[in-house]
């Protein structure tokens, strides 16, 4: 079913909602497609469309606060099992075909002051990261109910782009002047697009992209959180919250339970995708911290290569009403994984409809778009 921009925000905002929502968040993982092919699906169970997920149209909001490379991806080798090539970075990098759909760098560009100012300039405003034709289309989107976006680089994923995991980690300790000049570039950057950007428009989600977590936890605490990320976090939102933006949401993998405090402070109104897996535990969260933080995601992907019986026992649990007031956009917590049975995504679907007071399939009803992507 399609949800207007006024009603996605009232869900995420603890505002008044007839139900929850119930999405796809990810989609299938590579090679899920062939498999259920093989068990008979039908083309909009390929397609995903044939669940008649609830979904948001959203639009972007016209202004491009990420970096702006003028170098062009070079392919280096190509076998039947990897492609090896150079990316906007200059890194080079190898995806792993049939397996993975997100390059592994094998190298970075930044190892210090120096090597980071000679890619700065793909950090920094110019005019041309607006595109004016696009904001007007924004506008014309909202008044239809389409919901207005805009995406910021992560404090801690875009320097983890540009450095390494480990370098990273251990920059933030031994060259912390240049981790600020890092963020304070992206931040200015971010500030002056969507400063001009929401003088013509309301955004009514600001998002952005982390994954900074595994299962022990984020790769940063608290302290280095609210030390170099809180700035640029704060200064973007406290400009677009005074402008209306109502929603804030944060996309990480991994138990981030150490740091959402953290993050809360930062500005943070909504986590995904609450990997179960990780130790996330969305009811458990939302008895701690009510209608301070919205979640989407939560349920667990693995459950849906299990029996039934636990599929329903995930769903009851995750689904019970104390989750049914406000916050949250029921979903997986990650891609659908290989060696899900067709039947068991079907009884998953129509289990979570039940609880949430709906129909089950029929086959008629159109409806799904990837939340996060």
């Amino acid at each position: 079913m399609r949800w207007t921009r006024e009603e996605y925000i009232e869900l995420l905002t603890f505002g008044d909602v007839k139900r929850q929502m119930f999405v796809e968040l990810f989609g299938p993982l590579i090679g899920l497609e062939d498999e259920w092919h093989k068990q008979g699906a039908t083309q909009d169970q390929i397609d995903m469309i044939g669940f008649d997920w609830d979904y948001v149209p959203k639009i972007s909001c016209g202004g491009n606060t990420f970096r702006i490379s003028n170098l062009t991806p070079k392919i280096i080798e190509e076998t039947s099992e990897h492609i090896i090539q150079t990316d906007t970075l200059g890194r080079t990098t190898k995806l792993c075909k049939g397996k993975a759909t997100i390059p592994l760098p094998l190298d970075y560009p930044v190892k210090d002051m120096d090597s980071w100012l000679k890619i700065k300039p793909m950090y920094e405003f110019s005019e041309d990261r607006i595109d004016w034709n696009a904001v007007e289309k924004a506008k014309k989107a909202q008044k239809q109910g389409i919901l207005v976006r805009a995406e910021i680089p992560g404090g801690f994923d875009e320097a983890r782009e540009l450095m390494g995991e480990e370098e990273l980690c251990v920059g933030y300790y031994t060259q912390p002047e240049l981790m600020k000049d890092i963020l304070d570039t992206i931040c200015n950057t971010s500030y002056q697009v969507l400063d001009r950007v929401s003088e013509h428009i309301t955004i009514d989600n600001l998002s952005i992209h982390e994954d900074m977590a595994g299962k022990s936890g984020s790769l940063i605490g608290p302290n280095i959180i609210t030390e170099f990320i809180k700035p640029y976090y704060r200064k973007i939102w406290d400009m677009l919250s005074n402008k209306g933006t109502r929603i804030f949401s944060q996309d990480s993998d991994g138990n981030m339970e150490a740091v959402i405090d953290a993050f809360l402070d930062c500005g943070v109104t909504v986590m995904y995708p609450a990997e179960p897996a990780a130790g996330m535990d969305i009811v458990q969260l939302r008895k701690k911290y009510g209608n301070k933080l919205a979640f989407k995601g939560g349920i667990d992907k693995h459950v849906l290569r299990q029996s039934k019986e636990a599929i329903r026992k995930e769903l009851e649990y995750k689904m019970q009403p104390l989750m049914q007031q406000g916050g949250v956009v029921f979903g997986l917590d990650h891609r659908i994984p290989n060696g899900t049975p067709l039947e068991n995504y079907i009884y998953y679907v129509n289990t979570g409809r039940e609880i949430l007071g709906l129909p089950p399939l029929d086959g008629k009803n159109r409806g799904w778009d990837r939340m996060a992507f």
